[in-house]
Parts: C-alpha cells; structure tokens; sequence
C-alpha cells in the first residue's frame, strides 16, 4: 500500500472516530436533558394536583364555616326577636330570703352581655374548630405525599 492510501485512511478513520463521539457526546446531553425536563414537568403536573386539592379543600372549609356563621347569625336573631330562647344550665341564688316572698317573679334569663358573649364565643368556637378541621384535612392531604 502507498503512504498517501494509510494517511487517507488514517484520515477516514480519525474523522469517522471524531463524528461518532460528537454523536454519542449530543446524544448524551440530549437524553439528560429530556429526564431534567420529564422531571419538571412532573413537578409541574405534583404542583398543579396540589393546588387544586388545596383550592377543593378551602372552598369546603369556607362554606362550612359560612354555613356554620350563618346558622349562629339566625339563632342570635331569633333569640333578639323572642322567637327562640336562649336556655342556658344555671341555678339562680336569692341572697335575700323572706319568708314567703317569691322574689322576683319573671323568668330567669341571662343579661343583654352575657347573650352577646354568648354568641361570640361561638361564633369563635365554629371558627377555630372549622380551622383546625381544615388545617388536619390539609396536613394529611398535602404533607403526607
């Protein structure tokens, strides 16, 4: 064989050997980036599911809580308007005894404050409870994934 024939062959095989690794090298970067973007999107897609739950979730929890506000508002103005009464478990005490006097005859109710007390406090009480409630649906939804 002449020296010009090894030096083209030489030539041929040092190019085919240089395209082969710049394939394989493209190649390469190519499949790694398509697992960073499945990856991502992946995420993307676990976000989405999430803050949809989460949306599902809040939307419950502010009905209930504007259903349970609502039920209290109707009872306390039932309560102001003598439709309904508001019974509470009490035992009155008369520190004046008289013997054969009743007192004041009329019935025992509590005071103007002691009603609204009454129904801010649960008004609270259906507050926190709805929260708490909303708060442990989400940790066991969301956290434990």
């Amino acid at each position: 064989m002449s020296r010009a024939k090894i030096i083209i062959w030489v030539a041929v095989a040092a190019i085919f050997f240089s395209l082969s690794w710049t394939v394989d090298h493209y190649r390469s970067t190519a499949i790694a980036y398509k697992e960073q973007r499945d990856k991502a999107l992946a995420t993307i897609t676990d976000m989405q599911v999430r803050q949809r739950d989460v949306a599902a979730l809040d939307a419950k929890y502010t009905v209930e809580l504007a259903d349970a506000k609502e039920t209290i508002e109707r009872l306390h103005s039932d309560v102001v308007a003598g439709r309904k009464r508001l019974q509470l478990n009490a035992t009155c005490t008369n520190n004046t005894t008289t013997a054969g006097s009743l007192g004041d005859a009329s019935t025992a109710r509590p005071t103007d404050s002691a009603e609204r007390d009454y129904f801010t406090l649960r008004q609270r009480i259906e507050t926190v409870t709805k929260q708490v409630g909303y708060l442990q649906d989400y940790i066991t939804t969301q956290c434990s994934k």
